[in-house]
């Protein structure tokens, strides 16, 4: 699962950590650019010693490159983290994006509504928080499967949190 507990159910502040599938590791990445270049060179063994060679040889760097640039870019736009920390009394969303200034939610745990949406949300059973004005989502990367988990956890730990604070 892409996201962690950080503390048990009966501690008192707990924080949830969440993150997108980071499927192709570092090692991953160079093997399959290193796999690529030498795919797509094999063809080009035969043109060895010609003119012909120069000619493709600029495309095949090109798609390369462009390939690096493509899986290095998808990479970095996943760097997303989200950090929800729930208290009795206060629960805080914190969206860490890859660019661009830190996105913050906060309200009084006890106000605070989860919310399953199965559609008419830009991903099936979209997860929402809502609480002091504002409806927020939280984990829209996830796969549905892990959604749905989410939802399940999250929901448990919300009412232990807010049955154990003092209601306002």
């Amino acid at each position: 699962m892409p996201y962690d507990w950080t503390h048990p159910t009966s501690a008192p502040r707990q924080e949830l950590r969440l993150w997108p599938h980071q499927s192709l590791p570092p090692q991953g990445f160079a093997a399959f650019i290193l796999g690529l270049f030498s795919l797509a060179m094999i063809p080009l063994y035969a043109m060895l010693g010609t003119v012909l060679l120069w000619g493709l040889l600029p495309f095949v760097l090109a798609m390369v490159a462009g390939t690096y640039y493509a899986l290095r870019r998808n990479g970095r736009d996943r760097q997303i983290l989200e950090v929800l920390t729930l208290t009795p009394e206060e629960l805080r969303l914190v969206r860490h994006n890859p660019r661009g200034a830190d996105q913050e939610w906060q309200c009084n745990t006890y106000w605070a509504k989860l919310a399953l949406h199965p559609d008419g949300g830009p991903v099936p059973f979209y997860v929402t928080l809502s609480g002091a004005g504002r409806e927020v989502e939280i984990g829209a990367f996830l796969s549905e499967d892990e959604r749905k988990a989410l939802y399940s956890d999250l929901s448990d730990r919300l009412r232990i949190a807010s049955a154990s604070g003092v209601q306002p």
